[in-house]
């Protein structure tokens, strides 16, 4: 069986910069932008804008611009009709040079508000209708490493080859460690749910659980060890573990890195993606899977957010 994401559910990773996209059907307020990546060592300024066009000189509705000089600031602003408006500063500095970042940009009824690492940053009040916004352009010294459109109940649609993917749904941003909650209709065929975090320095292991609620088993058990170099997958059903499976292609969860887990159902089994690179299957032990209905997050991990 081939297995098919379902359409708005995968990122783009790694795109070029300078890099500029259309967002299918426009910017909504509920929908955020997501970029996770990494400040080089050599940066001067970078610049996300959220654009109404995609052609040189066309009006934006939010620059927003790091810059690394003597004084680091962030500047904030609009152009239109061919002119930049009056700046927003401010002198403090999210990023660092040499780490990775993440940043969500989200649409309210205000503004942009703009969260790094976790964090609100700095609220950018609408100058123009966010309708009007339908692509995004990012340029300078930056390097992205995953990029996508979240909310604005996208998903399911089609998107043309090269174009920016969007997620149907709200996320849960920075929840917290332990995390339990109940998977708003079970789980299902084709279902994919999306993990993003970090693992923190010195961390030994965490683990994410796909549960049966009424009985407490755990169908799928998704367990990195950090120390011991491992990614172990199990099941516990009945009060007692199955056999562990610690085969693995590649071991891409290491202490200070960010992570971008998909786990897709399918028939016969979950795939499990990271940073867009497969790394296993686990077989389905536990049947019916739709009634798989709880997930649980525990264990030595900060997470971003969590999208069903």
């Amino acid at each position: 069986m081939n297995f098919m994401p379902p359409p708005g559910y995968q990122p783009i990773y790694n795109p070029c910069i300078p890099y500029v996209g259309p967002i299918c059907g426009g910017l909504r307020t509920g929908m955020s932008v997501y970029v996770q990546g990494r400040v080089p060592h050599e940066i001067t300024r970078f610049h996300i804008n959220l654009q109404c066009g995609e052609m040189e000189g066309c009006d934006i509705a939010f620059h927003f611009n790091p810059r690394f000089d003597f004084w680091d600031k962030v500047v904030f602003n609009t152009f239109q009709n061919g002119c930049w408006e009056g700046e927003e500063k401010i002198h403090e500095m999210p990023f660092s040079k040499g780490d990775t970042f993440e940043l969500v940009i989200v649409v309210n009824s205000e503004g942009y508000q703009v969260n790094v690492n976790g964090r609100q940053f700095y609220l950018f009040q609408h100058r123009m209708p966010v309708e009007r916004v339908c692509a995004l352009q990012i340029g300078g010294d930056i390097i992205v490493e995953t990029l996508n459109i979240i909310g604005g109940g996208g998903g399911g649609m089609g998107y043309p080859g090269g174009n920016l993917p969007m997620m149907g749904g709200e996320p849960i941003y920075n929840p917290c460690v332990p995390y339990s909650n109940m998977i708003p209709g079970g789980m299902m065929l084709k279902r994919t749910i999306i993990i993003r975090g970090m693992v923190p320095y010195g961390a030994n292991r965490f683990a994410i659980n796909f549960m049966a609620s009424g009985s407490r088993d755990i169908a799928f058990h998704f367990n990195p060890r950090i120390m011991e170099g491992l990614v172990v997958r199990n099941c516990y059903m009945g009060g007692s573990w199955g056999e562990e499976d610690r085969e693995l292609n590649f071991n891409p969860f290491q202490e200070g890195q960010y992570f971008d887990i998909s786990v897709r159902c399918g028939s016969e089994r979950f795939k499990v993606f990271v940073n867009g690179q497969h790394v296993c299957d686990f077989y389905h032990r536990f049947q019916p899977f739709t009634q798989i209905d709880m997930l649980e997050i525990e264990g030595d991990v900060q997470l971003s957010y969590i999208h069903f």
